[in-house]
């Protein structure tokens, strides 16, 4: 049984969820979660909780999800392979199950040399599609990785993850979506998309093996803050797909952030026409402000 509350309940329904995207602060001050959370509250049903993004060091995503849920604001608590082996990964998710966290995003993370200590060990004991089998196990079986029986309270969890459309080689992608919903995911959410024809054929792909009756997809997106934040992202992020369009479109904007805004609401209007698309992840990171008007333009709410 998948445990979840709000999310779950909108997806379960066959309704279109709209998730956002909450940076914990590089200190230990609550209020900024606080605030992050008070601007997305009432415009977002849950909102991810990253765990130390682009692998540097910032508040742990088990408290500030429950600094979140304490706001009323439904957290999805992301985990990443990269820090912890699979003992402290299960005992992290005993523990934010028993703080009334349902939603776990599970995935590899970002490798530490891209991060502020290049130095650090990185763990990945295992991968996120290990991890998805280990969260089901805990919550179906229910057991441990190593198979001993769950004595007790169950970790009653709502399985998330990710997937890149555009990554290559481009063909495996669906497959490698297939596999994580074969582990156990009830919730995807992909890469931020521009490039909205690739990720027409990239849903097909899912449709075709069946990955959309296993899980359901938000499809992800952001606003641009400037011509710049769109070329950066083109030639220096890898997996991500910005048309050329898009850029010249930034470029020849007199307001660009409300351009930008803009970019992201016509993309939702898209994806919204897609068989298969369940919902939208925003990820305006450190510019939760522009959520509320996205969603008010996309007609989300």
């Amino acid at each position: 049984m998948s445990g979840g509350v709000n999310l779950k309940q909108i997806l379960d329904a066959g309704g279109f969820a709209v998730t956002g995207e909450l940076g914990p602060p590089r200190n230990a001050d609550p209020q900024v979660i606080i605030d992050k959370a008070n601007i997305l509250k009432g415009h977002v049903d849950a909102v991810n909780i990253t765990d130390n993004q682009t692998a540097i060091v910032r508040m742990a995503s088990a408290a500030a999800a429950k600094i979140c849920l304490d706001q009323g604001l439904e957290p999805v608590m992301q985990m990443t392979c990269r820090d912890r082996n699979r003992l402290a990964m299960q005992a992290d998710i005993l523990g934010a199950a028993a703080l009334g966290i349902s939603n776990l995003l599970c995935l590899t993370g970002d490798h530490q040399s891209f991060g502020n200590h290049p130095e650090a060990v990185g763990v990945f004991d295992l991968d996120s599609v290990t991890l998805i089998r280990m969260a089901r196990d805990m919550r179906d079986g229910p057991v441990f990785q190593n198979g001993d029986e769950i004595a007790g309270a169950t970790p009653q969890l709502f399985i998330g993850a990710a997937a890149n459309p555009y990554a290559d080689p481009f063909p495996y992608r669906a497959l490698r979506l297939a596999k994580k919903v074969e582990a156990g995911v009830d919730f995807v959410q992909t890469q931020i998309i521009f490039n909205v024809d690739k990720f027409k054929e990239f849903m097909h792909q899912c449709r075709e093996l069946g990955v959309t009756e296993g899980c359901r997809i938000l499809a992800g997106v952001a606003p641009l803050k400037s011509a710049g934040m769109a070329k950066y992202m083109k030639n220096r992020v890898a997996g991500m797909d910005v048309p050329d369009a898009v850029v010249e479109r930034m470029a020849a904007a007199e307001d660009a952030q409300d351009e930008g805004i803009q970019v992201c609401v016509d993309v939702i209007n898209e994806v919204k026409e897609i068989e298969g698309v369940a919902g939208v992840h925003i990820m305006a990171v450190e510019w939760e402000a522009a959520v509320p008007e996205i969603v008010r333009r996309a007609h989300l709410k």
